[in-house]
């Protein structure tokens, strides 16, 4: 008989499943559509399926067996405990305003806060025993007698589980709205770095480096400390401390205004860095102290260096680019160069490009031209280069541009064929495109690379969509040409475009710059761009090869060196990768809490089962049977 009531009461679950689906449309209906007939026709669906399946359930309760009646019972007041929750909801939401009342919130709104915090909280707790519950009860679903114990056990587990999550979000809500920070972050404050040593140790004359800042100061000890050190590199740098208050006349003879100013002074020329004197607002420049020590120390040492960057013929520009130009600007090669106290102007045909280079011009910069320069303009560039000029030229393959008058006077070749690598590449887009994002660590001896020759594989150079460059043979005697940049041993050249090696494109270690000397004159040439550009400069070793390639072609090869800096490295995501650290955060993990939690229970509650009974107690002797 009891058997035979299990098998009529069998499919427990379709009516918790019903149950889940009512209330998933009624979520869906309020919470999601929110709004005109949709939303009431998806609620009114969604109460209908909740009022069925509390209907059934009570039913069942009423023919099942006394201990599976007490599991529907059981069920049946959890359904009704989630019923409560509803309609916790529907008295604090807009419901009354749909027949022109006013929503709770405006009568008592104490109450309808309460309300809104209390339904989640009733749901969740209805939730989790019912789950439980019916994996519980599907176990024994065809046994003849229930265990009700392990009903039991499970829905209060269920209880504690929803007791968990419930306390979980309220910590987390008061946390939010009770927001104290605690700060646990990095911070160091630079050493002078090799860059900087050297500028101090090659001084000719000194530089007086006067510091206001009030006497006790945590800010000024940190400043003392760097100072101190890069002193030590030699006599010529003398460093004085100041309080603006205590010494007025000697502020206003520096041009200082108030404490927390640097001022580096050489002859008559006078370069200024402003440091916050409290030490929170003055954390992130002095992680940054070095860089900004060096450009001021430059400014005072080589003042009046002024760099062209040739426009007109569709070059990469440090301003908004075209609407029909999409690639990457170089403002942060222009941010670069100013703080190397480079003046950063701009010279085009406008600018007056086809008569002569300014003769102020200490670097001239072409940044991937995609037209090919007037005769004229080739005329005035050479007539710069025959004076001593100083040049770095970079070059793109996509626009087929060989530019021969400028390189063949210095006994060099471009040839604009994309390289491609399968082995050692840079991914971006995950396609078999990435193949032309070329990445090497080959540098040779020369001093344009001295930094990156130091760091190795810690600094390889990225060059997205590179061609390659080639000493011609028979150049002039008075020429020398290095190969600073070479590919990796397996780059290729893919002629025809499929990002594959086929048959007659060879590998080998293609030149990817040339750095080339004429008399006076200096030429670097880069068979990438793109590698100058801002979606690349600050990765790898690109920056280091712009300061060293700069420093070089200005004959500052003494000031070559890598710069100190602290600061810290923003970790960035893509929008995917944000998307999928989100859910895993917020669904995932709890999940797999859960799921590990439900196991370790489960065989816990096996073992129990499966451990023999204890022995009955021995009988003692002259005991009665």
């Amino acid at each position: 008989m009891e058997i035979a009531t299990a098998t009529r009461l069998g499919g427990s679950a379709r009516w918790s499943a019903l149950y889940g689906a009512g209330m998933a449309l009624v979520f869906a209906g309020e919470r999601i559509i929110g709004a005109g007939g949709a939303r009431t026709a998806t609620t009114v669906v969604g109460l209908v399926a909740l009022i069925a399946a509390m209907v059934v359930r009570l039913a069942r309760s009423g023919v099942a067996a006394p201990d599976r009646r007490m599991v529907e019972r059981s069920l049946f007041w959890l359904y009704g405990l989630g019923m409560l929750a509803l309609l916790f909801y529907f008295m604090q939401s807009d419901l009354p305003t749909l027949r022109g009342g006013k929503p709770l919130e405006h009568s008592f709104p104490k109450l309808a806060v309460a309300l809104a915090a209390l339904w989640p909280v009733v749901l969740v707790l209805a939730a989790w025993p019912i789950l439980l519950v019916e994996m519980a009860y599907a176990q024994m679903a065809r046994a003849p007698r229930l265990e009700t114990g392990r009903v039991v056990d499970a829905m209060f587990s269920g209880l504690g589980l929803a007791g968990a999550l419930v306390f979980a979000f309220t910590a987390a809500y008061v946390s939010s709205e009770r927001d104290k920070k605690f700060d646990f972050a990095y911070f160091k404050t630079t050493r002078p770095g090799e860059a900087t040593r050297k500028i101090v140790k090659s001084l000719d004359q000194a530089i007086e480096v006067d510091v206001f800042f009030p006497s006790s100061n945590e800010v000024k000890e940190e400043i003392a400390d760097y100072l101190t050190d890069l002193a030590k590199e030699s006599a010529q740098l003398k460093v004085a401390y100041y309080d603006f208050d205590i010494n007025p006349l000697k502020a206003k003879e520096m041009g200082v205004s108030g404490n927390g100013i640097l001022v580096f002074a050489r002859g008559g020329r006078k370069e200024q860095l402003g440091i916050p004197v409290q030490f929170e607002a003055a954390r992130s420049p002095l992680r940054m102290l070095d860089r900004e020590v060096q450009q001021r120390l430059l400014m005072v040492v080589k003042p009046n260096r002024v760099t062209f960057i040739v426009t007109g013929h569709g070059e990469r520009s440090y301003e908004t680019a075209a609407e029909t130009d999409k690639r990457a600007g170089i403002k942060d090669l222009r941010d670069l160069l100013l703080d190397q106290g480079h003046d950063v102007r701009q010279l085009g045909p406008s600018e007056g490009l086809m008569a002569d280079i300014p003769k102020d011009a200490t670097l001239v910069v072409v940044a991937g031209p995609q037209k090919p320069f007037q005769p004229e303009e080739v005329a005035a560039i050479n007539r710069y280069m025959d004076k001593g000029g100083r040049m770095l030229l970079a070059l793109d393959p996509e626009a087929r541009l060989e530019e021969k008058e400028l390189l063949q006077p210095f006994g060099l070749k471009y040839h604009p064929v994309l390289l491609a690598n399968d082995q050692a590449f840079a991914r971006r887009t995950h396609q078999l495109s990435d193949r032309n994002n070329l990445v090497t660590a080959q540098y040779s001896v020369h001093p344009s690379v001295t930094s990156l020759q130091k760091m190795g594989m810690r600094a390889p150079v990225i060059m997205p969509t590179a061609g390659w460059l080639e000493p011609i043979k028979d150049r002039a005697k008075d020429i020398s040409i290095d190969s600073p940049i070479t590919a990796h041993p397996q780059t290729f050249e893919d002629k025809n475009g499929n990002y594959e090696p086929d048959q007659g494109e060879d590998r080998r270690t293609w030149e990817l710059a040339a750095a080339g000397v004429k008399s006076m004159s200096r030429l670097f040439v880069l068979a990438d761009s793109d590698c100058l550009s801002d979606a690349v400069l600050r990765f790898g070793g690109n920056g280091l090869m712009v300061l060293d390639v700069v420093r070089w072609l200005l004959g500052e090869e003494g000031y070559i060196g890598t710069t100190s800096d602290e600061a810290d490295v923003p970790i960035s995501h893509t929008r995917k990768q944000d998307v999928a650290w989100f859910y895993s955060s917020i669904f995932l993990t709890p999940a797999l809490l859960i799921g590990l939690g439900l196991v370790v229970t489960r065989r816990t509650r096996s073992r129990k089962r499966s451990a023999p009974p204890p022995a009955a107690p021995a009988a003692k002797e002259g005991a009665q049977p």
